[in-house]
């Protein structure tokens, strides 16, 4: 069996492992090999590799050697060790960085066609965000547009997608992204004005594969499938008009070259197409070993422990606040291995200071309803009230319910006797 996989973002996240695990799975006998190119130029490159081990060893399970090819004109020993483990490689991984970087890296040299190679022998191949841009026809250079302005313009591609498929489609993922709040950086963080400005300028007989964000499409060469896997979807783009296949769904590659080259109508605006799930029933965001739900990014998880901290720090439930907060800890770890670019992991150690500064307020103030606590030393002040009331002594009585008021508990007189409760704190 033949793999293709194309990830969205996140691919050192907790949300693909299950799609790894499931990709080892089906991937044939050999070594796990990944290629550090796309981020190779970056200060933090081998910190990026050591976490990237660890994410693959410690929650996938596998571990993988590192091909390194940081530039192109390295010394040809280097160069021939990297390609040495690639060829003996049966499944292969690069990552995140810039595509452009990596293209001009790669290009030209015997990097494509060893990759290649591997498919050839029945391998794997595992492409994430800015590895999987350069695998297609055409390439956005996202860090010249994004970050620095450029006018959109297409760099040629590694057609590898093609040269193993025959499909024809520029390969875009961080499709839906959402990082810009209020301006919108879907499409690898072009947004839709500017995409159209790229679409306009494919050929005829080419399209746009997307990749929502921890999302993976996993194509089957030899069955000639595209399998959906993560949290979103992959969407098939064609001047503007997109079909958008759910995860689970399973589609044959004859159809998405048909929706490609315009030979099959395409939705307008989006529309989904479920089609029947593959798979165990286990949506990826779930842990495989216990069920557990992952969320899609840090944040999510802090916020949703946060939200889980506020209902128990409602209830004075102690043991509910200190799960929440030991549930962020985890989550926190659990991501140190993402390599997304992001203030994610800043986001959610505040939210992390700020629960465990809250759970030491509720040590301090204790958890127990004070009203339990007080409770039968006010009714037996108010059971003397009531009598003096009886006897007509309403200065005593005056004077137990001063210095109930004075110590907290406000009383109220009813046709049905005397009610009280306990003062909020200011």
């Amino acid at each position: 069996m033949t793999l293709l996989v194309f990830m969205g973002s996140g691919e050192t996240a907790p949300a693909m492992v299950k799609t790894h695990r499931e990709v080892f799975a089906a991937a044939a006998g050999g070594s796990a090999v990944m290629l550090d190119t796309p981020f190779g130029f970056q200060a933090n490159a081998d910190d990026l590799i050591v976490k990237t081990r660890q994410y693959f060893k410690e929650s996938v399970g596998t571990p993988v050697e590192v091909a390194s090819w940081r530039r192109a004109d390295e010394s040809t020993a280097d160069h021939e060790r990297a390609l040495a483990l690639v060829s003996q490689a049966s499944w292969v991984f690069a990552g995140p960085g810039s595509p452009t970087y990596a293209l001009r890296q790669w290009r030209g040299t015997a990097i494509p066609e060893a990759l290649l190679d591997v498919a050839h022998r029945g391998g794997t191949l595992v492409f994430g965000s800015a590895a999987a841009v350069t695998a297609g026809t055409h390439a956005i250079p996202v860090y010249e547009i994004y970050k620095v302005g450029a006018e959109p313009e297409w760099e040629t591609g590694l057609d590898m997608l093609g040269a193993l498929t025959g499909l024809r489609a520029a390969i875009v993922p961080h499709y839906n992204n959402a990082e810009g709040r209020n301006y919108d950086t879907r499409f690898c963080f072009l947004g839709e004005s500017r995409l159209a400005v790229l679409e306009a300028e494919l050929p005829a007989d080419t399209g746009i594969l997307g990749v929502d964000e921890h999302t993976a499409a996993v194509i089957d060469v030899t069955a000639r499938t595209l399998t959906v896997t993560g949290l979103g979807s992959v969407t098939v783009r064609r001047h503007g008009a997109s079909t958008a296949f759910a995860t689970g769904a399973v589609v044959a590659l004859d159809e998405i070259e048909a929706l490609l080259t315009g030979t099959a109508a395409v939705s307008r605006g989006g529309a989904q197409i479920d089609l029947p799930s593959a798979g165990d029933g286990t949506a990826d965001g779930e842990d495989a070993g216990t069920g557990e739900r992952v969320l899609d990014s840090v944040r999510a998880e802090a916020d949703a422990a946060r939200e889980s901290f506020d209902a128990a720090f409602a209830g004075r439930d102690s043991d509910g606040c200190v799960a929440a907060v030991l549930q962020l800890e985890a989550a926190i770890r659990a991501w140190s291995t993402d390599t997304l670019d992001s203030d994610d992991a800043d986001y959610a150690r505040r939210v992390l200071r700020a629960l465990i500064v809250r759970l030491g307020q509720l040590a301090a103030a204790g958890t127990r309803d004070p009203r339990e606590v007080v409770g039968p030393f006010v009714e037996l002040a108010l059971e003397l009230r009531a009598r003096a009331r009886a006897a007509k002594d309403f200065a005593t009585s005056d004077l137990v319910r001063d210095r109930l008021t004075d110590a907290g508990a406000e009383v109220r007189d009813t046709p049905d006797g005397a009610t009280w409760g306990l003062r909020e704190p200011e």
